[in-house]
């Protein structure tokens, strides 16, 4: 069987100790696993054994990356801690900033995806602040600690690694040199591995799909993922909910999945004001929000911000931040015109 040759630049060098706990220091180049897992990619992939061997003999074992994904701040804050992270006066302004110098880029989106350009931003500035804190693990490390070390969720990140070791090769980037969350997520929008090669998209014209260093590209591939999970144009994502008469007779199920339908929530006597219709899903929500619990109406376009991250405070988050840039931006707007019409009247 024929194997192809994956070269690995000589300038990368040898790993060097910088001091850190012993369990850093850990390669994978002697690990039971790692040699089975390089001899599925060779045998599967047509990777070449040399070539991963030496990968693997650079990639480390971290441990701040399995006590960081034992812990997600998903699963450890309430609504009211998380939104104090996400809705700041600053990040709110830097939406503004990218939706107006990405206008092109974010308009061709929404014409072609049906994704409202401040989602689209939105997403972007949760999950790097617009591309200021894209992460600074190595990808190899991440993916080969989680892959061999957390057996939690060792499946899902070994298939990771593999999706990352063929997205390198298809991409020609080079591995060792790819910075991304402790999850292994990369680029603007941070994508995991398999979602960069399903859902990238070259969205500039100029022949690749580059989510690392290009934000069109970036813009295009968050709408075209939002899309492809279901993004209906138009449609409400979530609305605040009354349920003050029927509060300890309503049961909030915790899942993501949309459990019910408009008219099952306005039978149960919950009261909101939406397009949607009664035969549409969704699903009651309640956050511990600044004055208690909140309750919302969940819908299509919620569940599928949560398909961008399995969580219902990361969905809630992106939606009101979109909305704070959209309504930053149609005051600026506003305030634009009165200033035009005044200039023109004196």
């Amino acid at each position: 069987m024929k194997r192809v040759k994956w070269l690995i630049p000589a300038v990368l060098g040898v790993v060097v100790n910088t001091g850190v706990q012993a369990s850093d220091d850990v390669t994978y180049k002697q690990r039971e696993e790692a040699r089975q897992f390089i001899d599925e990619m060779v045998e599967k992939h047509q990777f070449d054994k040399a070539e991963l061997s030496t990968l693997f003999a650079k990639a480390e074992k971290k441990q701040k990356i399995i006590d960081a994904i034992s812990r997600p701040a998903e699963r450890v804050l309430t609504w009211k801690e998380y939104r104090e992270i996400f809705l700041t006066e600053s990040r709110i302004a830097g939406g503004l900033e990218f939706l107006q110098a990405h206008q092109k880029a974010l308009h061709a989106a929404e014409e072609k995806f049906g994704v409202p350009a401040e989602v689209i931003t939105a997403v972007i500035g949760v999950e790097t602040l617009y591309g200021k804190h894209k992460g600074r693990y190595r990808v190899v490390d991440a993916l080969s600690t989680l892959a061999f070390d957390y057996p939690p969720r060792s499946k899902f990140f070994r298939s990771e690694l593999e999706q990352f070791l063929l997205l390198a090769r298809e991409q020609k980037f080079d591995p060792l040199s790819m910075y991304g969350s402790y999850a292994g997520a990369m680029g603007f929008g941070q994508f995991i591995s398999s979602s960069y090669r399903r859902y990238a998209i070259d969205f500039d014209g100029d022949e690749k799909a580059d989510l690392l260093e290009n934000r069109t590209d970036a813009i295009g591939s968050v709408a075209n993922y939002l899309s492809q999970h279901g993004w209906q144009a138009g449609k409400d994502v979530v609305v605040k909910a009354g349920v003050d008469e029927v509060e300890g007779k309503v049961k909030v199920v915790k899942t993501l999945k949309l459990d019910s339908r408009v008219s099952d929530l306005k039978d149960k006597g919950i009261t909101f004001t939406s397009s949607a219709q009664g035969d549409d899903k969704a699903r009651l929500l309640m956050l511990q929000g600044q004055h208690g619990n909140e309750y919302w109406m969940a819908l299509n376009n919620f569940y599928v911000i949560t398909r961008y991250n399995h969580s219902d405070l990361y969905a809630m988050a992106v939606y009101q931040l979109s909305q704070a840039i959209r309504q930053k931006s149609e005051t600026m707007k506003s305030h634009e015109t009165k200033a035009a019409e005044s200039e023109v009247s004196s």
